[in-house]
C-alpha cells in the first residue's frame, strides 16, 4: 500500500483549495453554518454546484468519455478529503452520484443522451424514491406499483423520507411490475419527471423543526401518474439489479475529513466553555474522549487510504463500500454526540429556521442552536442507505465469506 501523494497530487491539493477559496462565498459559508441538517437553500445550492460544473468538478467520479474530470485515484481521493475538509455544502448526490452510473451502464443511448447533458451542468436536479411507508431496510416488499399499458405505466403508491423532493425535477424510482416470484424479481427502475400531473409532495417536518421550504424530506404520493415506457432503465423486473449497483455509489465515500472537522468544532467549543472559572477542553475526562474519537478517525483515515490504494487500477468500491458506511456513520454520531454533551444547555433554544432572516441573537455560543437539530438528524445515519446491520450482513457474507 502507497499512502504517500506525488507533487502533481499536492500540486493538485493546492488547486482545489484555491477553487474553494473563490468560490466557496462568505454568503453560502454563514446559510451553512447555520444549518440544522447540511442542507441550505435551493439558490445556493445550485450556484455551488454551478461553479463545480464550470470548473468541470461537479462529477469526479465520472468516466471522461461522459464529461468526467478525468481525476486519478489520488486525486479523487484530495479532492474529497478537501471539500471535506472545508466544510463545503455537499452536491446534491441523486443526480450525479447515484442514477448517473446507473444510465451510463445500463441506459439506452437515447436516454445517456438525454439526462446525463443536464446532469452534469446542475440544469436539473433529482431525488431518489426507494423507501416507503412500511418498507425501509426491506425495501423488497415495496408497494408502489407500476402497470404496463403498452406505452406507458401508470403509476400508483407513495415513496418517504425522500430528500430535496421540494426541489427536484426528476426522481427515480423503484416500483412494482410483477408479483411473481421473490419480491426482488418483480421491480423496475423508472425515471418519472416531477411535473408529471398526479405527482404530490407533501413535506416532513423532523426533529430539527426546520419548516418547509427547507426541510430535508418529503412524501411523495403519485395518483396515475403516466411514465413513458422509453423511461425505464434496463428491463422490466430487473430493477433491484441496477438498485444495487446504484447504492455502491451512495456508500463508498470518505468520511475522515469531514470527521476531523467535526471533531475541531467540538475542541473550539470546549475552549469556549467553562465550568468553575475553567476551560472544559482542560477537562481530563473531555481529553480522553477526544483522543479516542482522534484514534478511530484517524483509522478510518487508514482504511480509506488502504482501500482507495487498493483501487488505483480502477473498478468500483464494491462491498468495502459497507465497511465505509457503517463506520464513518458511526463516527459522525459520536461526535455529534460529544457535542452536545460539550454545550449543554446551550443546546436547548428551539430556533425554528436557522435560514430565515432575523434580528434576534443567538443564544449562547455561535449557531449552537445547530447542534442539538443535527445530532438528531444524524440518528438516521446508521439507518439511510442500508442499515448497518444490514450493511454488517453483506460485509460477512461478501467480504468474511461467513
Amino acid at each position: 500500500m502507497d499512502l504517500s501523494f506525488s507533487k502533481e497530487d499536492e500540486a493538485f491539493r493546492l488547486e482545489v483549495r484555491k477553487f474553494i477559496e473563490e468560490n466557496y462565498t462568505a454568503e453560502i459559508r454563514a446559510k451553512q453554518a447555520r444549518s440544522k441538517h447540511g442542507y441550505i437553500d435551493k439558490e445556493s445550492h445550485v450556484k455551488w454546484q454551478k461553479a463545480l460544473a464550470k470548473k468541470g468538478w461537479l462529477a469526479p467520479n465520472w468516466p471522461q468519455e461522459y464529461g468526467g474530470p478525468g481525476f486519478t485515484r489520488s486525486q479523487k481521493y484530495i479532492f474529497d478529503v478537501e471539500m471535506g475538509r472545508a466544510g463545503v455544502p455537499h452536491t446534491i448526490p441523486f443526480g450525479p452520484t447515484m442514477v448517473a452510473p446507473v444510465i451510463m451502464k445500463f441506459g439506452t443511448p437515447e436516454q445517456k443522451k438525454r439526462f446525463l447533458p443536464d446532469i452534469l451542468e446542475t440544469n436539473v436536479l433529482w431525488c431518489q424514491g426507494y423507501s416507503e411507508p412500511g418498507s425501509g431496510s426491506d425495501l423488497a416488499s415495496l408497494q408502489t406499483k407500476a402497470e404496463n399499458k403498452g406505452d406507458h405505466y401508470l403509476v400508483n403508491g407513495s415513496k418517504i423520507w425522500t430528500s430535496v423532493a421540494q426541489w427536484a425535477d426528476w426522481i427515480f424510482c423503484l416500483v412494482r411490475t410483477s408479483k411473481e416470484g421473490r419480491p426482488q424479481e418483480g421491480i423496475s427502475f423508472l425515471l418519472i419527471d416531477m411535473k408529471t400531473p398526479g405527482i404530490k409532495v407533501e413535506p416532513l417536518v423532523l426533529l430539527d423543526g426546520t419548516p418547509a421550504p427547507h426541510q430535508e424530506v418529503n412524501q411523495v404520493f403519485f395518483t396515475d401518474v403516466k411514465v413513458p415506457i422509453e423511461n425505464r432503465i434496463g428491463e422490466e423486473n430487473k430493477g433491484w439489479t441496477y438498485a444495487k449497483y446504484l447504492l455502491e455509489f451512495e456508500r463508498g465515500n470518505p468520511y475522515s475529513a469531514g470527521l476531523y472537522r467535526a471533531l475541531n468544532k467540538v475542541k473550539k467549543m470546549a475552549k469556549e466553555t467553562q465550568i468553575d472559572g475553567h476551560s472544559l477542553a482542560e477537562d481530563p475526562a473531555f481529553q480522553a474522549e477526544v483522543a479516542d474519537l482522534e484514534a478511530q478517525i484517524t483509522a478510518m483515515e487508514f482504511t480509506e487510504l488502504r482501500i482507495f490504494s487498493a483501487l488505483s487500477t480502477g473498478g468500483n468500491v464494491g462491498p468495502e463500500s459497507s465497511l465505509l458506511k457503517c463506520r464513518g456513520t458511526e463516527l459522525q454520531q459520536a461526535v455529534s454526540q460529544l457535542a452536545v454533551e460539550v454545550l449543554g444547555n446551550y443546546t436547548l433554544p428551539f430556533v425554528e429556521d436557522g435560514l430565515a432572516e432575523t434580528n434576534q441573537p443567538d443564544v449562547g455560543p455561535t449557531n449552537a442552536f445547530t447542534v442539538a437539530p443535527y445530532y438528531f438528524s444524524l440518528r438516521k445515519a446508521s439507518i439511510y442507505a442500508g442499515s448497518n446491520e444490514v450493511q454488517r450482513n453483506i460485509m460477512a457474507k461478501a467480504v468474511l465469506g461467513l
